[in-house]
């Protein structure tokens, strides 16, 4: 049955892709885990059952739009990991307090709390403009220059 849901979900999240022309979350949501794994093991365990008890049913089901669902579960993971809050980045650049859902074309990311430490990325549009690109670099990738 738990494999089933899992390949409907999949099969949901497929086709929300193909439509929007947006980039799968999933491998940098992998990442994200195993970071998780090591530095809170109790936020890890916390962001599985949330996964199987309340993502994969929800998309599986068609109760939730898969980009959308798979956007919280990434700003939960990023929050588990790094306290602090998420706000998403629109064409020009300028950053919006997150509220979901989050429109397609806006960068998501999660900045963290008190002193140090880089953005986590959540969500990513089709395509960044010029201004989310720089502040992708600057603020997740840690860049000092600018690409020309």
């Amino acid at each position: 049955m738990a494999d089933d849901l899992t390949a409907e979900a999949d099969r949901r999240l497929e086709e929300a892709l193909t439509r929007e022309g947006a980039r799968d979350p999933r491998e940098f949501y992998r990442e994200r885990l195993r970071d998780l794994k090591q530095a809170n093991p109790d936020g890890y365990a916390k962001a599985v059952a949330y996964y199987r008890d309340t993502l994969i049913p929800g998309v599986a089901s068609g109760d939730v739009e898969p980009l959308q669902a798979w956007t919280e579960y990434g700003r939960r993971l990023a929050e588990s990991l790094l306290p602090g809050r998420t706000v998403s980045v629109d064409a020009s650049g300028r950053a919006h307090p997150y509220e979901a859902p989050a429109p397609r074309d806006r960068l998501v990311l999660h900045l963290p709390g008190g002193k140090g430490g880089r953005a986590l990325l959540v969500g990513l549009p089709a395509e960044l403009t010029p201004a989310q690109r720089a502040t992708y670099d600057v603020l997740v990738g840690g860049k000092l220059k600018l690409r020309s």
